[in-house]
């Protein structure tokens, strides 16, 4: 028989055995042994749950043993006066033993409701709504009935007073905010039963009739105890507000007290009377009181973020509008939609939090630190000075570079901050301004960025220029341009790069430094670089055409992080490949070291590249501060080496150890080097010397719509 599913074979045995007690005849000797045996064996049955299941508490168990051990002690002293004594008094020293049963049922309970965490207005307005009734029907009939003696009068009144008590634990335990375990609806459920029988016995003159009660919370408490989840009373998660069995519960308890008003016998005595107003009164000022607990656990939650603890952005706005000198730091992550996509969004809140109490040990005291939404965290000094803030957003820049463990990864995840303050400027606004330099921090790549007014005219600037860039696309405004890549020292053009040209009607040519990072920002770069990567492939196909052996060998193509960041890129890529029947190797993409930083889909897309056949250029290299892990991560076959190691290549310095180290880096991983910017016979020469063979710059030719694959004068310059 299974561990697990003892509790269900005790249960039944259980029923089976009060049947059988209950069809024996009343009042005889085997009926009270058997009533007195599985009450024994219900309490012994807990003690033996206890070393079964091992619970984190065990004492509460305990408790719960000793007490229904106790009962059945009154239970065998009262079959002891009535059948050996042939006496039934009342009260007797079985009344001793059951009324120092609930004591320690009470003891067990509260270890019970302690881990609950209900709201003890909800569990009062429970208990006086029922305990009313119980005072008008039982309790004070018992008081002021018939009685022959004062002991005769306490016994009587200690019942019902008791089973109040355990009706009040009950309610706490069912008003809880946290999930209860199987085990502890059994506990209540035993409860329940004893109390109704309880109930039973002080209202019925033929008390037998409460008995399978008594015997059934005897067993549905040993089940309890033999349900594996006892050794864990709730669940860790929390239940969202108040549902609606609850709301029914408040709501039919709180209405108890004036439904007592049209019962006759309540109405005629005052006595009643009198605790039915006290009762009212006391449920109305726990239901005032619960609606003010609602209003300010509201408030709470508005100023308060859920995921990280941290303050809200209502908090913010706020605190805004009360302080006297306000510097405001807002953080924006770079690539935390990667995290989300491509861990899952249980690993990305974690990286969140734990960012979140990193901002929080880093801030000052007095500082209000909180998540705004999204990625996006902010911390606000009330009274500060411009320079106090951005030596604080600096630190703060530096402590979330650190990596973050979460789901089993180290993640690293970059932050742009955006500073805004001063006084005269009203919350929104300033938060508005802190973000505009947040974004303007991210688009130069500068950790730190303040707002000035200038950013706004280039926002107003950027908006308008991306109303043109659509409208270019629309009314075929760009051109592609192609700078040559020669291969010394045989002088050929090994490959081209093509470029992006935009002839504006009225502006005339507007630079790529303009334009690229606008249509990154609002997304047309994506539009834009698959029309480029289609012209491009067409150019070459036509080369390979027509010029033979001729033609460069391939054409590079630069695509943005948003092209790479999308799913179907390689899938674009393939279908321009086909479309325009160039070989995959003829066609190099290239992107910079910021674009695939962050990993995630970026790197997925260019794997999927290099299985397609088509070879991978880092640009810039060597300007990151990741560049050496990046040949670790990503799959590379070309290394364009920056201009600025090219620029001062003639002289002996950081540039030129650097720019060796850097060919020789690409001979040990078997990648092909390109010098970008070589501008003069002087710096060709001294690459050369290094052992570079691909150069490109203004040297060797610009970028122009038909370059000439001729041998030039400027490498017959670098042979002699």
């Amino acid at each position: 028989m299974s561990r697990e599913r003892v509790w269900c074979w005790w249960l039944a045995a259980g029923v089976l055995a009060i049947i059988g007690q209950y069809v024996l005849p009343v009042d005889g000797l085997a009926a009270s042994l058997v009533y007195d045996a599985i009450g024994l064996v219900s309490g012994l049955v807990v003690l033996v749950a206890v070393r079964l299941h091992r619970p984190a508490r065990p004492a509460m168990w305990y408790w719960f043993a000793a007490g229904q051990l106790t009962f059945v002690l009154g239970d065998l002293t009262y079959g002891y006066y009535q059948f050996a004594l042939e006496q039934s008094p009342y009260p007797s020293l079985a009344d001793v033993f059951y009324l120092a049963s609930y004591p320690m049922l009470v003891a067990g309970l509260l270890l019970l409701v302690r881990g609950s965490r209900g709201n003890l207005i909800d569990a009062a307005v429970v208990a006086i709504g029922l305990g009313l009734v119980y005072w008008v029907f039982v309790i004070y009939p018992a008081v002021v009935g018939d009685a022959d003696s004062a002991v005769e009068r306490f016994t009587s009144t200690a019942y019902p007073a008791a089973d109040v008590l355990l009706l009040a634990l009950l309610a706490r335990l069912l008003t809880g905010s946290r999930i209860a375990s199987p085990s502890v609806w059994m506990l209540a459920a035993a409860v329940t039963l004893m109390f109704a029988a309880d109930t039973g016995f002080a209202l019925l003159t033929d008390t037998h009739p409460a008995d399978p009660a008594f015997l059934l919370s005897y067993v549905v408490w040993a089940a309890a105890a033999l349900h594996p989840s006892m050794a864990r009373a709730y669940t860790a998660a929390e239940t969202p507000g108040v549902g609606r069995g609850r709301l029914l519960l408040f709501g039919a308890c709180s209405l108890l007290s004036p439904a007592l008003l049209f019962v006759p016998t309540v109405r005629d005595d005052q006595h009643d009377l009198i605790s039915v107003a006290v009762a009212d009164g006391v449920l109305f000022l726990l239901v005032l009181a619960r609606m003010a607990g609602f209003v300010k656990q509201l408030d709470r939650a508005a100023l308060t973020d859920d995921l990280t603890g941290l303050a809200s952005r209502r908090r913010v706005v706020q605190a805004l509008r009360d302080a006297s000198r306000p510097q405001l730091a807002l953080l924006g992550l770079n690539g935390f939609k990667n995290v989300n996509d491509e861990l899952g969004r249980p690993v990305g809140d974690r990286v969140l939090s734990a960012l979140g109490a990193r901002l929080l040990s880093g801030a000052p005291a007095g500082a209000v630190v909180a998540r705004i939404g999204g990625d996006e965290f902010a911390v606000l000094l009330p009274h500060a000075t411009a320079d106090e803030v951005r030596t604080l957003a600096m630190a703060l820049s530096s402590a979330l570079r650190h990596p973050v463990t979460a789901g089993g990864h180290e993640l690293y995840v970059g932050v742009a901050i955006g500073l805004a303050g001063g006084t005269g400027v009203d919350a929104e606004e300033l938060l508005r301004q802190a973000e505009a330099a947040m974004y303007a921090a991210k688009h130069t790549g500068d950790p730190v960025r303040r707002w000035t007014p200038a950013l706004d005219e280039r926002a107003g600037e950027n908006a308008r220029l991306g109303g043109e860039i659509r409208m270019a696309l629309d009314s075929g405004q760009f051109r592609v341009v192609y700078q040559p890549i020669v291969e010394l020292p045989s002088g050929r053009v090994a490959a081209v790069e093509a470029l992006v040209r935009w002839e504006h009607p009225l502006r005339g040519m507007v630079s790529p430094a303009d334009f690229i990072p606008v249509a990154e920002r609002n997304g047309l770069i994506v539009e834009l670089g698959e029309w480029i990567l289609r012209m491009a492939c067409h150019r070459m196909a036509g080369w390979r055409a027509t010029l033979g052996p001729l033609a460069p060998d391939r054409v590079s193509v630069n695509v943005s992080a948003r092209q790479l960041a999308r799913h179907g890129f390689a899938a674009t890529v393939a279908a321009v490949l086909a479309e325009t029947g160039l070989p995959a190797p003829c066609l190099a993409v290239e992107m910079t070291e910021t674009a695939v930083f962050e990993g995630g889909q970026a790197v997925v897309t260019l794997n999927e590249l290099r299985a397609l056949g088509v070879r991978i250029a880092l640009d810039d290299f060597g300007t990151g501060h990741s560049s050496l892990n990046l040949l670790q991560t990503v799959p590379v076959d070309i290394l364009k080496v920056d201009k600025s190691f090219v620029d001062n290549i003639t002289e002996a310095g950081r540039s030129t150890v650097i720019a060796e180290a850097l060919i020789q880096v690409s001979r040990g991983l078997g990648l092909a080097a390109v010098a970008e910017g070589v501008e003069t016979a002087a710096q060709a020469e001294a690459l050369q010397r290094l052992g570079y063979s691909l150069l490109q710059g203004y040297y060797f030719g610009r970028p122009v719509a038909d370059p000439n694959f001729a041998l030039s004068t400027a490498v017959a310059e670098v042979r002699r």
